[in-house]
């Protein structure tokens, strides 16, 4: 069986960008432990038409992001990784200083402290030097930041494209085979 990839929602713009992450991975038969903040739940409630059912029914597990005893809590938990998708600058600095004070931030430093991937689609502009020295100071621990910004060698024909392509450049960080966009092969 593969193991689960966790997933965290933080409260930043860009819920649609979780929701396809999370399409995406059911579709690739990939177990996924789901962990969302409540202001992930407002933005999802706010940008989309979607519920937090409707997240939940695509993962494997759903864990409250104040249990600081579920699984992925634990180094022992084995896991591809984590993705943070989008990761608010909020999540981002409480990773960037192991302030454990919720499952989100927690899971994140389990997958630092035991050397497995992070990725964090940090989804805020413009940037100002505290944000870049916290995507510094996470990237020199080992997390990957991987903000969702659109390319367009593949002629995206809508907004789904754009944001179909960012997934799949998060789920090539995890070696997750995927269609998700046209691959750039040369001019």
């Amino acid at each position: 069986m593969t193991a689960p990839l966790v997933v965290g929602v933080s409260g930043a713009s860009g819920a649609i960008y979780a929701v396809e992450a999370l399409r995406a991975l059911d579709a690739a038969g990939v177990p996924v432990h789901l962990v969302v903040s409540g202001a992930a739940l407002r933005t999802l409630e706010i940008e989309t038409d979607l519920r937090p059912e409707d997240l939940f029914a695509l993962a494997a597990a759903v864990h409250e992001v104040g249990d600081l005893a579920a699984p992925v809590s634990s180094g022992s938990f084995r896991t591809l990784g984590m993705l943070i998708v989008p990761c608010s600058i909020k999540t981002l600095s409480g990773i960037a200083h192991s302030f454990n004070d919720n499952l989100l931030v927690r899971a994140a430093d389990v997958c630092l402290k035991e050397r497995r991937r992070l990725v964090l689609m940090v989804r805020e502009t413009p940037l100002h030097q505290g944000h870049l020295e916290m995507m510094a100071r996470v990237a020199g621990l080992g997390a990957t930041i991987l903000p969702p910004i659109p390319a367009f060698y593949h002629r995206p024909a809508s907004v789904g494209d754009i944001v179909r392509q960012s997934v799949g450049k998060a789920l090539d960080q995890f070696d997750i085979e995927h269609a998700l966009f046209e691959r750039w092969h040369g001019a």
